[in-house]
């Protein structure tokens, strides 16, 4: 009884210490009783044996049972209290099971109904009346003599503390003898056991003892989990308009929303979050691992392996499945094939966010996990504190490191997870520093030390890990202080082997084992449910104060924008950008509104500016300058026909390109400059249309249309009628007179200005232009002697005008500097001549006709089959346009806005200025205060419930 006794009052003190730490000093109180029943090797002489060995007897196992009864009720009450709440707060919502109970006027009409019973029943059982005396007056005399005897014990135990004497425990505890003859049996009776064996028999009785409760208790929770997965997953069943997201979605949600807004963490964002610190290599990942029940992190053997802020946000479910925040794809735990997988998709999403040279990350990895009996809670996992910087990090990595540990740690809300590795020197820690500085009273910290298997076998001293956990050695203050094993080091383990490996070894370690280390501190397990109490705890403090907070701030930037912008709309750039892409859809639109003469009128003219040059450099010119018609016309075919075979339908190609993009950009400069338009759009409407105009190309077998209808078009020397001939005259006086004003306009560079101008506008000429202007009267003269002079001078004549430009200029002049000049002369003077035939071949087609005019009106048939050509041409591009490139381009855009549309640091550049970036944070700040509310809403409905 007394094994039984001791060991249930010592299984309520763990259970106590356990789920109910602020009962500490009561529970001590109840230990220090206890120590009461401790036996001594002492014996107490008493002079009346019979009486007083009946009376010690009965007076030691009533003291005993009233302070079990005492103790166990206190310890159990409270256990039980704390468990039931526990087990309230993790179940799901039944209000669904409403609608199968019945209506509480029928509950209240049954309960009615069975206290009227019981009453009825009591009545009708009566209490013999002298049985109910004696018993009354036999309980009077226990009760009196009880307390009577209990007095005395306990001034017996105030005067042995006192005297620091130990007799009281001896008198209650040993059997009491009469006398001390040789005669009494009694007084020979061997001494107890040895107090060493007696303490390690207790102790082991109350260790299983602790053991069965464990075994009760995982037990329980397991059928718990099983009937949580059952319930969820009839909610998850029901209709959708029942399914709501949980508590802890919710909050991450609103996490992730302040995350974008406000990564400094400056003066908004102070909502609680699990951040995990310590040393690199010191478990921080194992012991995250242990608390998500899955493996979920990459490894290396002493490699930093964690490079950037990992945010883990745990929630119950039915299936252990995990998932990325911008991720459909659910990863199921329970697969190693989608484990790792899982790991390696980390590992990948780490080493992208470390760009430019950088060892380390500010990019927040954002996952979930969900499984049955996780703890609610978010976790942030950073790298581990380095102390020297390798050659393959950058150099300011340790900085980095230590920059953005403080920064997730200054949050005044955020609770620290300070990981301390076991296995090696205390003074060897460097993240303790830390969090010290950061949280010196220790209100927000949590110690966890790992690896306790290793430090175990280390250590000479136990009492060093006794120390670290109650706080006494290292300079930081913590909230609470645990003892974890996360495994033994081999990267295969499951969680559950590791699980199943620590218990064991809590079971047999001998720290554990001599009470150095309180139950309550050991395991993951604990350590999960001590921390999801406190996050809980300070969002349940926090929330509606950071709610209140944005709404202020929601109200000032209302304020501000109805002061500077009264007349417009709260758009931010996602609306903005959906404007503009409205915009720029309209204007294809308006695009596929041009008429076919206005495409025909377009890409003619572009067509012919872009070969015009080769017209007259390559062709005409070389023909007319023959001297010849029938050398004429031979040269003009054969230069025709290797024009289209060769650089003509490419050239067509590209002038229907090139007047496709300007009609498109005069559609978007129009809508620029309109009344209505909106300024913040140009910069994104031009960068739209710029990458469109880059990215768009006309199909390849376009080349290929274009050379058949252009080689029969240049084929054809024939002019049909009237109308033909006089729309090519008209074609060729207007080429010879433009090539004319450009011919002339070279000579005045040349030949300086004219007489005019020097006497109205006081031009002079320099020296090279007096010497080209000599130049020229000789030149002049000798066309003016042979005007069907042929384009190349002839060595006689260039020593001519040598000669007489020495005798009037008195320098010598170089054949180049002749020659120069020479060539724009001859051409004008071609131009002139040309242009005076294609006067006198208006009236001809009718000599054309009957062959008369043949000769003389060459070029006026070369024009018209060119401008035929160029007919047919315009037409077949506008064809391709109208029905292929149009809506290729149009699709090109598309493409390109839904491109723009997905980049935000696209949409960041392109869509900038006080307002833009006054609606943006407007409908950040009410979006995430929306969030909080709802959140808030739905924390103090669970609260209620």
């Amino acid at each position: 009884m007394l094994r039984r006794g001791t060991a249930s009052l010592g299984c309520a003190y763990e259970t106590v210490k356990k789920y109910q730490p602020q009962q500490r000093g009561i529970t001590m109180l109840m230990l220090n009783k206890s120590r009461l029943l401790v036996p001594t090797t002492q014996y107490v002489q008493v002079p009346q044996r019979g009486a007083a060995m009946f009376i010690g007897r009965l007076l030691r196992g009533a003291l005993k049972i009233r302070y079990l009864v005492l103790g166990g009720a206190l310890g159990g009450g409270m256990t039980l209290q704390k468990s039931y709440e526990q087990w309230k707060e993790n179940l799901p919502d039944m209000k669904w099971l409403e609608q199968y109970m019945p209506p509480p006027d029928k509950i209240d009409a049954f309960r009615e109904k069975m206290i009227k019973f019981s009453s009825d029943f009591k009545d009708s059982f009566e209490v013999n009346p002298k049985l109910k005396q004696l018993g009354e007056a036999k309980y009077q005399n226990f009760r009196d003599w009880f307390d009577k005897r209990l007095d005395e014990a306990i001034e017996a135990t105030e005067r042995a503390e006192v005297e620091g004497e130990n007799s009281f425990s001896d008198t209650f505890l040993r059997i009491p003898v009469a006398n001390n003859s040789p005669g009494n049996p009694a007084a020979s009776s061997a001494p107890s056991e040895n107090l060493t064996t007696r303490l390690e028999r207790l102790q082991d009785e109350l260790m299983q003892n602790q053991l069965k409760y464990q075994k009760q208790v995982d037990r329980l929770e397991k059928e718990n989990r099983e009937l949580r997965r059952q319930l969820l997953l009839r909610k998850t069943g029901a209709p959708p308009k029942k399914v709501k997201k949980s508590l802890i979605d919710m909050y991450s949600e609103v996490l992730d929303e302040l995350a974008e807004f406000d990564s400094s963490y400056n003066t908004q964002d102070h909502l609680p979050r699990v951040v995990v610190v310590g040393d690199q290599s010191s478990g921080k990942t194992s012991v995250l691992e242990m608390i998500a029940q899955a493996r979920i992190f990459p490894r290396g053997a002493g490699e930093m392996m964690t490079r950037s802020p990992v945010k883990v946000t745990l929630s119950e479910g039915p299936y252990h499945v995990a998932q990325f925040k911008d991720n459909s794809r659910e990863f199921d735990l329970t697969k190693e094939q989608d484990l790792a997988d899982l790991r390696r998709e980390v590992e990948i999403r780490m080493k992208n966010s470390v760009r430019g040279g950088h060892t380390v990350s500010n990019e927040v990895i954002s996952m979930s996990v969900k499984g049955p009996g996780l703890q609610r809670m978010v976790l942030v996992d950073l790298p581990g504190i380095i102390s020297t910087v390798t050659q393959d990090m950058e150099r300011h990595t340790k900085d980095a490191i230590k920059t953005m540990s403080e920064l997730y740690m200054s949050n005044p809300n955020a609770i620290i997870l300070c990981i301390q590795d076991g296995s090696v020197d205390a003074e060897r820690s460097n993240v303790t520093d830390i969090v010290s500085q950061v949280d010196p009273q220790g209100r927000r910290t949590i110690f966890v030390l790992t690896k306790v298997d290793m430090a175990e076998e280390n250590l000479t001293n136990p009492d060093r890990i006794q120390k670290i956990l109650s706080g006494r050695l290292f300079p930081m203050k913590a909230l609470g202080y645990f003892a974890v094993v996360t495994g033994r080091g081999r990267k295969d383990d499951s969680i559950q082997t590791i699980k199943e490996y620590e218990e064991q070894f809590f079971r047999k370690s001998k720290i554990f084992k001599d009470g150095r280390i309180m139950s309550a501190q050991v395991t993951t397990r604990n350590l999960s449910m001590a921390v999801s109490e406190c996050f809980w705890k300070m969002v349940r403090e926090t929330v509606e104060q950071q709610a209140d907070s944005f709404k202020a701030t929601r109200f000032n930037l209302e304020t501000e924008w109805k002061n500077n912008f009264p007349r417009q709309r709260e758009l931010d750039r996602d609306e903005l950008f959906e404007k503009a892409r409205g915009e720029i859809l309209d204007e294809m639109v308006n695009l596929s509104q041009v008429s076919a003469k206005q495409w025909e009128e377009l890409f003619m003219q572009r067509l012919w500016d872009k070969v015009s040059g080769h017209v007259f450099e390559n062709i005409y010119l070389p023909a007319g300058q023959s001297g010849n018609s029938g050398q004429f016309n031979t040269l003009v075919d054969i230069k025709l026909r290797e024009w289209a075979d060769q650089k003509l339908p490419s050239g067509s190609v590209e002038a229907g390109w090139e007047g496709l993009h300007k009609e498109l950009q005069t559609f978007m400069r129009k809508s620029s400059t309109a009344k209505d338009n909106d300024e913040v759009l140009n910069t994104l409407k031009q960068a739209v249309l710029h990458e469109t105009l880059k990215k768009h190309v006309w199909e390849d077998k376009a080349a290929d249309m274009l050379r058949v209808i252009q080689l029969n078009a240049l084929e054809d020397r024939a002019v049909h009628d009237k109308q033909h001939w006089d729309s090519a005259v008209k074609f060729l006086e207007n080429c010879l007179k433009e090539r004319l004003h450009e011919t002339e306009e070279r000579l005045r560079e040349l030949l300086g200005p004219s007489t005019k101008e020097k006497w109205l506008y006081w031009k002079y000429a320099t020296p090279d232009q007096t010497l080209r202007n000599a130049i020229r009267n000789e030149l002049d003269k000798i066309l003016y002697k042979d005007p069907n002079h042929l384009p190349l001078l002839k060595a006689d004549e260039v020593t001519t005008i040598k000669g007489n430009l020495q005798n009037s200029v008195e320098q010598d002049v170089s054949e180049n500097i002749i020659q120069e000049t020479w060539d724009p002369i001859y051409r004008r003077h071609f131009m002139r001549s040309s242009l005076q035939r294609a006067f006198s071949c208006r009236k001809g087609y009718f000599l054309y006709q009957q062959g008369l005019a043949a000769d003389e009106c060459n070029d006026v048939v070369l024009f018209w089959r060119i401008q035929q050509m160029l007919k047919v041409t315009s037409k077949a591009l506008r064809q391709q346009v109208v029905n292929r490139e149009a809506r290729r381009l149009d699709k090109e855009i598309k493409e390109v806005l839904e491109d723009f549309g997905q980049d935000r640091d696209m949409k960041e550049n392109l869509l900038t200025g006080r307002r833009v970036l006054l609606a943006e944070k407007l409908k950040r700040v009410r979006h995430i205060q929306e969030k909080l509310e709802e959140f808030v809403q739905a924390l103090n409905k669970e609260k209620s419930n």
